[in-house]
């Protein structure tokens, strides 16, 4: 039964992805890029992050818990709900969206949608998927694969803020009202 979660949560990630691809054509021309070295470990990270999350590396791994009926069907609703949150910060950056750090002509703070309960929802969206797919599969492996992810989007993110904070104005004070990766509130 296990199996069945894991194939309904990759699929939900294939699409996710192939869509991701596909409306990565609708985005303005970047005028001032940050270098590709500030962040381009974040990116292996992530990418090992998936591959481990992924169980591509053939190892006998012992089963952690197992996966019920209700934990199962919970983690593909998580998935599902952490690409829904993704995707409609994507919909609201629109033509300001970037997959690397990047300012874009008319770049601003954008602070509505998703965006007003984290700096970072497309962030927040994936790495609760990771978890889920980190639970689905419940094996070491997998669990250090999310962790992974999750770091490696983290230390990204703190890259592109300050990036952002030299770029772009009013960065800083959205910075001090919204937390960054986790829709927690801010104490002041």
């Amino acid at each position: 039964m296990t199996r069945i979660y894991i194939t309904v949560a990759a699929c939900l990630w294939l699409a996710w992805l192939v869509s991701w691809q596909i409306a990565a054509l609708w985005r303005d021309k970047p005028t001032v890029q940050a270098p590709r070295g500030d962040y381009r470990i974040h990116f292996l990270m992530i990418a090992a992050g998936m591959i481990l999350m992924y169980g591509v590396i053939p190892a006998h791994q012992p089963l952690l818990w197992s996966v019920s009926p209700a934990l199962g069907w919970s983690m593909i609703a998580l998935t599902a709900a952490g690409i829904a949150f993704a995707w409609w910060a994507r919909i609201t950056l629109g033509r300001l969206w970037s997959g690397g750090i990047e300012r874009m002509v008319e770049h601003r703070v954008v602070d509505t949608g998703p965006y007003a309960f984290v700096r970072h929802p497309i962030y927040t969206g994936l790495i609760a998927g990771a978890a889920a797919m980190a639970v689905l599969q419940a094996k070491p492996w997998p669990v250090l694969g999310a962790a992974l992810f999750t770091l490696g989007f983290a230390l990204k993110a703190k890259v592109e803020e300050r990036f952002l904070e030299r770029e772009i104005g009013g960065y800083e004070a959205y910075r001090r009202r919204v937390s960054m990766i986790l829709p927690l509130p801010k104490i002041s």
